[in-house]
């Protein structure tokens, strides 16, 4: 008998088609009803022109306004490397992993001292993201505190470049310093065009939660949809505080909020590169705190997934992040449920891998953890092919009742399909101890230092000099 090729890919859903819809028409109609606070006059002329309805700073979108943008905007954004290879395609549930964004203080791997991050800790953070395999992105992960506030948003997107050659999801504080990062990624890109075919940066923007724009936010959608840069719009509703408490509540907001970006970039310029999506997750009653280890954030998410997928549109999720202050028990178990889930979820553009202390924490050595956590959801998401060759009737058959396996050729053909690992310990106790009997903190420091040698190929001499011509007119 001949077995056809056959997968199926592990599925996780949170939603019926039937709760679907009514998010959906639900976020229509908060739109509609209540509208979105936004004072900024380019935007509300658009906006008004268009069919929405302007009063004063209140625009209420109607639902054929909201369903028509949806469809304008494209149902998939490539990015590409600092070299040009198109290396990550936002479409469907394919799922590509990446680290954090605006961390204020820095967890050194070597010595566990916490303190205040600065433009050599982006070195060294950028570093390890360009050396781990299943980072396929970065960010900038922190805030240079060593360096002029106003110009420190350029600073650290100025380090990653140097030192990582993946696409880059970059945050700032306003639409001078986007079109600074732009005109550094453009040098790198070598023109428009070639941009244009494989952005080497995203832009991540937020609106204000519950349902406000300030003007900041608004003038960098604007220009990121009249240059053609992608665009993250993703506000971050708190259930209890933000949004409200009950979780459909606030998915239906954080949609909401996220919908009507993208409505005034395609206003701006149809099939602008869209991604969308929302940190929903709680506050924790007993601290206050924005939880990023809490398992309604990732339940929240994979619904928010669910209805990105509905909108055919590009999705920005969030795993691999935790509410512990060190890489520890409580760091890996959350890493480990969020992943898996984003993964299952088909959440493409995740990030926050590597995020310690409810999003104030950058830690290489958890990203070093979280790297090894992922390289174990990417061997289980595939599923399990079923064909001729694996189901191995013919080896199982020649092998017999009581036989053994080890020195058939099958054996070698498929004994490195299994996942190993440099950091996680399968040796049997006599081995450990013989080894040295390194506990797996120990382990963890010794593989993050090996990690931060790397050496990322370096940019052409020319862009640099001209990256530093750039900088002293930020200055």
């Amino acid at each position: 008998m001949v077995y056809p090729d056959l997968r199926f890919k592990p599925r996780l859903s949170v939603l019926s088609d039937d709760q679907i819809e009514q998010i959906h028409l639900a976020t229509l109609e908060l739109l509609e009803r209540t509208g979105v606070e936004i004072g900024h006059p380019r935007a509300l002329e658009i906006l008004d022109g268009a069919g929405a309805h302007v009063d004063g700073d209140r625009v209420r979108m109607p639902a054929w306004l909201v369903e028509d943008t949806i469809r304008k905007a494209p149902s998939r954004v490539v990015l590409g490397r600092r070299d040009g290879e198109r290396s990550v395609f936002l479409e469907g549930d394919k799922v590509w992993f990446g680290p954090s964004v605006d961390c204020v203080d820095y967890l050194d791997p070597l010595t566990d001292e916490r303190k205040r991050f600065t433009s050599d800790n982006c070195r060294v953070t950028s570093t390890v993201a360009d050396a781990l395999p299943s980072f396929t992105w970065v960010m900038t992960i922190g805030m240079a505190d060593d360096v002029d506030p106003d110009i420190a948003d350029r600073v650290i997107a100025k380090q990653v470049f140097a030192h990582c050659e993946k696409p880059l999801v970059f945050c700032c504080k306003d639409v001078d310093s986007v079109r600074d990062i732009y005109e550094m990624a453009l040098l790198i890109a070598g023109d428009e065009e070639r941009f244009r075919q494989a952005p080497n940066i995203v832009h991540y923007s937020e609106p204000i939660s519950p349902l406000l724009y300030y003007d900041p936010a608004v003038e960098k959608i604007l220009f990121c949809a009249e240059k053609g840069i992608p665009l993250i719009n993703f506000p971050a509703p708190q259930a209890g505080s933000t949004a409200p408490a009950s979780f459909a509540g606030e998915i239906v907001q954080g949609s909401a909020e996220s919908l009507s970006g993208l409505v005034l970039a395609q206003l701006v310029r149809p099939g602008a590169p869209f991604i969308y999506g929302a940190f929903a997750t709680v506050m924790d009653m007993r601290t206050t705190v924005f939880s990023y280890g809490a398992p309604e954030m990732s339940l929240m998410v994979a619904a928010l997934a669910q209805m990105a997928q509905h909108y055919k549109l590009p999705f920005f999720g969030t795993a691999g992040c935790s509410d512990a202050k060190f890489p520890d028990a409580q760091a890996a178990a959350e890493a480990a449920f969020s992943c898996l889930s984003s993964a299952l979820s088909g959440a493409n553009l995740v990030h926050d891998a590597g995020w310690l202390d409810h999003g104030s924490l950058a830690s290489p050595a958890y990203m070093v953890l979280v790297n090894e956590v992922l390289d174990m959801v990417n061997q289980f998401t595939p599923g399990i092919a079923i064909n001729d060759e694996v189901l191995a009737l013919d080896v199982i058959n020649q092998v017999g009742p009581g036989g053994h396996y080890l020195e058939e050729k099958h054996t070698y053909r498929h004994f490195r399909n299994v996942w190993y690992s440099d950091l996680f310990d399968r040796s049997i106790y006599d081995e450990w101890l013989a080894a040295g009997g390194k506990r797996f903190g120990e382990r963890l420091r010794e593989q993050t230092r090996a990690v931060m040698e790397h050496e990322p190929a370096p940019l052409d001499d020319d862009i640099v000099q001209e990256l530093d011509r750039m900088a002293v007119h930020w200055e």
